[in-house]
């Protein structure tokens, strides 16, 4: 968990990230990620069972990963729900077939993201993925 090359091969190697708890309040911790995230070249896909179908950015939104269709591939997920959600979220991303989970920082309920690492998922745990790519924008030579 947290393993730097990890960060770095899934802000480096990834075209795609569906975010959960994807708010379309502009002064959500969520959306201005988003908005970081597709400035830097990423496909967003919104998920959040209270946009349920809206078109956000272009992308069509969805109430869990679960129902990301199969030929949409998600590299990962960024996930910003409350710790007491974290289970959930981690049940659907394995009934998805996802490969990565990013979650955001002090979302609490850390043995759900150790729980997806023993499932086999690579994990990122209590980071920021707009500060981890400023972080490696800056590093650039």
């Amino acid at each position: 968990m947290n393993e730097p090359a990890l960060i770095d091969s899934l802000l480096s190697d990834s075209h795609t990230i569906a975010v959960v708890g994807y708010s379309a309040k502009p002064d959500r911790p969520s959306n201005s990620v988003s908005r970081t995230l597709r400035a830097h070249g990423f496909r967003v896909v919104p998920v959040n069972p209270q946009l349920r179908g809206t078109t956000i950015e272009g992308e069509r939104s969805y109430d869990r990963l679960s129902e990301i269709p199969k030929d949409l591939h998600v590299d990962f997920v960024d996930v910003f729900r409350r710790g007491e959600f974290l289970d959930a979220v981690v049940d659907d991303a394995i009934a998805a077939g996802i490969r990565a989970l990013w979650f955001q920082l002090s979302l609490g309920n850390e043995a759900a993201a150790q729980r997806a690492e023993a499932a086999g998922l690579r994990v990122v745990w209590d980071r920021c993925t707009a500060i981890e790519l400023r972080r490696r924008v800056r590093a650039r030579p």
